[in-house]
Order: structure tokens, then C-alpha cells, then sequence
């Protein structure tokens, strides 16, 4: 039986620096398919969909909300064409009534020991509309390596750089954050992967850089230092979200290869301020993740915010505008209240305005929205900043003997002198 894997693409935001990255949940539900499945693999953000390929089912795996319009069209082509086709992830689940419209079966909750059921009723022809297993999460010990022979590395590289391999070592937060819809997708207990299943999945990964795509690592102080103390002989450079603010926590994140993390800044307190320091004393980045647009978030507030940021020495920061995503209280709030206005999916990407703000025109903060960017970045580029990060990643590498470049003449073009040096003494 051969299974075509599909990754609808999405519209990326204007004016902000573009590049792809492999997608993690396709190849994390590939994992959990049967060994007598042959799979078939397309990221449409890097690669053409063959509507004329051969398959016997069509399994559409959709992260965003901007790409359910899409995944809903490339369903409709290829049923039109006769054949079954599933969806599953995250936006399927946010979605789910719309999408069962464009389906043969929707798959809703986590698929690890799940999917040899559904491929029973596919080859006894007696496929259901719905699998809904939200609230019910199959055992940690369950989650395996993920499938990612199925992607072309070569196509997820940044003008010759190769991008990060994504991970995951949990799942769950026991946090629930207004605009976050995690809690409803994974549920408010943190569910840690055994250790020894996270360094079989590590142990897979052919790429020194990865982006760990946990919620929060912030969740259980002793599971997160034996985690980090367990990296550090793969010598990996990662990102991930927040992580403790201790200093043995931090320091033995350092160990293990903290490239930079992604920090919340919400208000201009000094706990933000020397949160970003202690970050930078261990030798770790920062990419500060700003959210405008809230209803006690004046005008005023916001220009405030912008101008702490360029005070506190963030290496990068990522602003975005609340948006409503469906099964979330910001949602729920907002609909009750008539306050939404849009309901075109391809515009919630964090980055459009789609309601009315409490205090100013929706107009209004859309521009702020673009201020924010144009501010933060008017004297260093995005790119450019991005690139003096990954600079000091790859001298890092250059000193452990980790660095693996395509071609010498790609570190002369890219990365300067510096680098250069660097990369000649590791050679003596």
C-alpha cells in the first residue's frame, strides 16, 4: 500500500526575512504508521503537489491556520481524481468542521498507537468520518523517532545554510496562555518523553542544529536538568522556548548547546530586563517574542514596549498581533463580544489584523504592527541580525571540530575572516 503525505503550503509575511524549515508533525505521524506502508512525502513550501502520482490514500497534515484553505483544495483535486483522502495535526483539529467537508476521514488527538486501526478500516473499506481521541493521550513511551528520511534535506537550506532539524522531547504545558489554543490540542498536564526515548530520537538526527519545538521546557525543573545534562554529548546547537531561569538550569543549558531561546517579553519590568542579561551571561541568545494588540495594551504601551526592546539587547525579536485561533479563550471572548471580523483563515497568521482592538481602530494597530518591525529593525536588518547570530553558532562549531560545511569557498562568502580563522586553526 503506498500512503501520499501531503504539507500544504502557506503564504509567509511580507517584508520578514523567508526560509523553510522541515516540517516536524508529518514525519512525527509517519512514525507512527504501520512498517507495511510505503510513504510518499511532499512539503508544498518546498516542492510542487504531483496530483498524478500513484497512491492508494492521501494524508494531508496541516500545522496552520493559514493552510487549511489550501489543504482543503488539494483534498478536493485529489478526491475528484478518486481518491480517499485523511487529514490530521494541529489546524485539522482547530478546524475540524469545516475540514471534515473536504474529507474522506478527519483524524482529531494524538496518533501513536492509534493508526493501525485506521488503516484497517481503510483496507476493509469501512473508513470513518471522525477518529476523535482529544483528552485521550497515548503513553509518552509511545512517541518514537520521527520519520525524517522522508524529507530532501538539500531543499531546506537558506542561500547555501542548512536550517535546523525540528524535535520534541515533551508534550502538554501545564500552562494556559490567552491566545494559546496548546491546552486545548494537548491538554494542561506536561508530559516529559522518557529520557532514553528522547536520545534515540537525538541519536537519529544527522544535523548539528535543531529547533526544539516544546511548548516550554520551563515545566519540571529536575526532568529539564537531566535532559540538558544527557545533551551534551551530542554536541548539538539548538533552540528552543523558555527554559528555567536558574543558574544551574542555565548553565548546564549552555553545556548543551543553547544556541538562543525565544523569551516572552510582555511588559518593561526590570525582570524582563535582567532575564534577557542572565540569558547573555551564559552565552545564549535571545529572541524576544512580542504579542500587540491585547485589550490592556494602549497605543501608548506599545510604543513603550518597542522602545524597552531596543534598550535590552535582544538579538532578535518577533512581533505579532493577537489573533483569535479558534478553540482559545482570546476566541471565545472575542466572538461573544461581535468584536471579530474576518473569518478568512488565510489571514490568521499572526501578522493581520482580523477584529476590533478595545483601544484604538483595528486600522490603527495593523500599523502599529508594522511600526514595531520597522523599528526594532531600522538600523540592522532582519537578515542581518539572523546572520550575526548564526555566526557566532558556527565558530562554536568551528572550536568543537562539529562544523560541516559544504565547500570552503562557502565560508569565505558567508561568514568573513573571523570565521575563516577560526576554521584554519581547527585544521592544525
Amino acid at each position: 500500500m503506498k500512503l501520499k503525505l501531503i504539507y500544504p503550503r502557506w503564504e509567509k509575511l511580507r517584508g520578514q526575512t523567508t526560509f523553510n524549515l522541515p516540517p516536524h508533525g508529518p514525519v512525527v505521524f509517519a512514525a507512527t504508521v504501520p512498517g507495511d506502508v510505503d510513504i510518499s512525502f511532499t512539503d508544498e513550501n518546498v516542492e510542487p503537489v504531483q496530483f498524478d502520482e500513484a497512491c492508494d490514500l492521501v494524508a494531508i497534515s496541516m500545522m496552520l491556520s493559514t493552510q487549511v484553505k489550501r489543504g482543503w483544495a488539494i483534498a478536493d483535486e485529489f478526491r475528484r481524481r478518486g481518491k480517499k483522502v485523511i487529514f490530521g495535526g494541529i489546524s485539522t483539529m482547530l478546524h475540524a468542521e469545516d475540514t471534515i467537508e473536504h474529507a474522506d476521514a478527519v483524524f482529531l488527538g494524538e496518533a501513536e498507537g492509534r493508526m493501525e486501526e485506521v488503516f484497517d478500516d481503510w483496507r476493509n473499506d469501512r473508513l470513518k468520518k471522525v477518529y476523535n481521541y482529544m483528552g485521550h493521550m497515548p503513553p509518552s513511551e509511545l512517541v518514537g523517532p520521527a520519520r525524517r528520511d522522508l524529507y530532501r534535506r538539500e531543499l531546506y537550506n537558506h542561500k547555501g545554510v542548512q536550517m535546523v532539524d525540528l524535535f520534541h522531547a515533551s508534550r502538554g504545558c501545564r500552562f494556559s496562555c490567552y491566545p494559546c489554543a496548546v491546552s486545548y490540542l494537548g491538554g494542561r498536564i506536561f508530559r516529559p518523553r522518557p529520557i532514553d526515548r528522547v536520545l534515540e530520537d537525538l541519536a537519529t538526527i544527522d544535523n548539528n542544529r535543531l529547533f526544539i519545538v516544546d511548548n516550554s521546557l520551563a515545566q519540571n525543573k529536575e526532568w529539564e536538568i537531566e535532559l540538558f545534562r544527557e545533551m551534551i554529548p551530542f554536541k548539538k546547537k539548538w533552540i528552543s522556548h523558555t527554559i528555567e531561569d536558574d543558574p544551574k538550569v542555565l548553565d548546564l543549558a549552555a553545556r548543551a548547546g543553547a544556541w538562543y531561546v525565544y523569551q516572552a517579553v510582555y511588559d518593561t519590568s526590570d525582570y524582563i530586563r535582567e532575564r534577557v542579561r542572565r540569558y547573555h551571561d551564559h552565552g545564549i541568545g535571545v529572541e524576544g517574542t512580542i504579542l500587540i494588540g491585547l485589550d490592556n495594551q494602549s497605543e501608548d504601551d506599545i510604543r513603550r514596549l518597542i522602545d524597552f526592546l531596543l534598550e535590552i539587547d535582544l538579538d532578535l525579536a518577533e512581533f505579532t498581533v493577537m489573533t483569535p485561533f479558534p478553540h482559545t479563550k482570546g476566541y471565545d471572548d472575542l466572538l461573544r463580544q461581535g468584536r471579530i471580523f474576518d473569518f478568512d483563515w488565510n489571514h490568521y497568521n499572526a501578522g493581520q489584523v482580523v477584529f476590533h482592538p478595545k483601544q484604538m481602530s483595528a486600522e490603527r494597530l495593523q500599523e502599529l504592527y508594522d511600526y514595531a518591525w520597522q523599528s526594532f529593525y531600522r538600523d540592522e536588518s532582519q537578515e542581518q541580525k539572523m546572520f550575526r547570530l548564526f555566526s557566532k553558532v558556527v565558530i562554536r562549531e568551528m572550536e568543537e571540530g562539529t562544523f560541516r560545511p559544504r565547500n570552503r569557498s562557502l565560508i569565505n562568502q558567508s561568514f568573513g575572516k573571523k570565521v575563516e580563522r577560526t576554521f584554519a586553526r581547527s585544521e592544525q
